[in-house]
């Protein structure tokens, strides 16, 4: 028994997302967390410019400002307001409601387990009603890597 943490980061053109459960929110989790979104975003070929963070403590961190870099600008919500990140808000409801509590688990190692299949079928399978009804995969023209 225990928590877990969502950690996620959307992409705002494609709603492209990457996301994983983690075992806390401490500032070095989630500097490494943003470290490996980066990677898979860059795989993608999604270029990072700016990053829209919560006021978690994780967030505020020098450690976490470094994982980010000079050339990334970084804004965070205004406080007691999450509509504000509105996309990550929504990605997490959809989250909830169609996977965490969609059915009934036998164990948390179920659940966690089913979470990257559910991941995929969010980004290349399921539409968007923001993206007209297609995935966020259909948006990013060069998601397998093939024309690098």
């Amino acid at each position: 028994r225990g928590y877990h943490f969502l950690h996620t980061a959307i992409d705002a053109h494609s709603r492209l997302a990457y996301s994983e459960i983690l075992t806390d929110e401490r500032k070095e989790t989630a500097a490494q967390f943003w470290l490996r979104a980066q990677q898979w975003f860059a795989e993608c070929g999604i270029e990072v410019r700016k990053v829209l963070t919560d006021n978690g403590s994780c967030y505020k961190s020098h450690v976490f400002s470094g994982a980010l870099g000079p050339s990334i600008i970084h804004r965070r919500t205004r406080p007691y307001r999450p509509q504000t990140n509105g996309k990550v808000e929504r990605f997490h409801r959809t989250l909830a409601d169609e996977w965490a509590y969609d059915r009934l688990y036998t164990s948390d190692t179920e659940r966690c387990l089913q979470f990257p299949i559910w991941l995929h079928h969010f980004n290349h399978h399921r539409g968007h009603t923001a993206l007209g009804g297609q995935p966020p995969a259909s948006r990013v023209p060069n998601l397998s890597g093939q024309y690098s």
